[in-house]
């Protein structure tokens, strides 16, 4: 059954006639039983560090959708947290952490080896999840990529430019090479973690790769997405990667073959047309509708849809939105979006 999963198919190379379909960040606040649940936990930490609240929310749009995957749900700033960095929640404002702008800070960071205590009801999710998904759901675990990882760990909080963290790797770019580095090492080991509990694919969430210029991007968000990819793949042969370098722009052209990743992920700041002739060719892409559609509706949801599928149907390819899906959205809309992709 595992070989015939469409996700596996089509990040195998497979061009399917019906794209597979599943959609980022598509357990949450869009739907009331996701709020319900946690409301019931007290508060976002608490619902990630609750396996059975965690597997639920996972849970909840497969069972109302039938997405062709499940995505784990987590934060990709656990994994700071696991490493000593304080991490709280601010209602309606976002992540607060620690910060690190000096070798100091860097010092109280834990050793790789020590996340695991920490991170254990992520993995202990991935087991439930594993056992309890439908049998043709693929079930993907994921990990922010180092760059966006770090933008946060520096800042303090998510930033409109990234501008702390270009400012220490430009001031002191020995200091952010170690921060990298850790955060890439500990990547490995959290994500083969989630693979040893049961996710079948792993995803690598590099939400602001978009704003590393030149040898940057190479050197901090292709360099590690390559370190992880190749790592992973020598641990687990078969498992399938799949990147999202988000606004990348022409430095998503190769990105798959430089780093190894089965899939390129790309956002709605490139057209469906140029991703079949810049990056498809070269192996299976995801994306790239607009998420605001999921708020607006209507014959204008129907019309893009049905012109990501078309464009991208000679190549191998997963539905999905070109970022995740917000707060705002209209479930409703995520229904229309799934019938128009299998009936188009």
């Amino acid at each position: 059954m595992v070989e015939k999963k469409k996700i596996l198919r089509a990040l195998a190379g497979e061009v399917l006639d019906t794209p597979p379909i599943w959609m980022m960040r598509q357990a949450g606040r869009y739907l009331p039983e996701y709020r319900a649940t946690r409301a019931q936990a007290g508060d976002f930490l608490s619902l990630c560090y609750n396996s059975e609240l965690a597997a639920e929310v996972t849970l909840q749009p497969i069972r109302r959708y039938g997405f062709d995957a499940a995505i784990l749900f987590a934060d990709i700033l656990l994994l700071p947290q696991a490493l000593g960095a304080d991490l709280w929640f601010v209602t309606g404002e976002g992540p607060r952490l620690s910060t690190i702008t000096k070798y100091t800070d860097f010092a109280k960071l834990g050793c790789t080896e020590d996340i695991h205590k920490t991170l254990s009801p992520v993995y202990e999710t991935v087991r439930i999840l594993s056992k309890e998904l439908p049998k043709e759901t693929t079930l993907i675990g994921f990990a922010g990529g180092p760059w966006t990882v770090a933008t946060y760990m520096i800042a303090g909080q998510g930033t409109p430019d990234q501008g702390p963290a270009h400012k220490l790797k430009d001031e002191n770019r020995t200091l952010f090479r170690k921060l990298i580095n850790t955060l890439t090492l500990s990547t490995i080991e959290y994500l083969s973690h989630q693979v040893e509990a049961g996710a079948e694919v792993i995803k690598i969430f590099d939400s602001w790769a978009g704003s590393l210029k030149g040898q940057d991007f190479i050197d901090f968000a292709l360099e590690p997405a390559k370190c992880i990819t190749q790592e992973m793949k020598a641990r687990y042969p078969h498992l399938p990667v799949i990147a999202f370098p988000r606004e990348a722009g022409d430095k998503y052209i190769g990105f798959g073959k430089a780093t190894g990743v089965d899939c390129v992920a790309v956002d709605n700041s490139v057209s469906p047309e140029w991703v079949a002739e810049h990056v498809q060719p070269y192996g299976c892409v995801q994306g790239n509708l607009k998420s605001s559609h999921m708020v607006t509706g209507g014959q204008d949801l129907i019309d893009e849809t049905k012109r990501v599928v078309q464009v991208l149907r000679k190549g191998p390819h997963i539905f999905n939105l070109g970022h995740g899906i917000t707060p705002d959205a209209n479930p409703d809309n995520v229904q229309l979006m799934i019938d128009t992709v299998r009936n188009s």
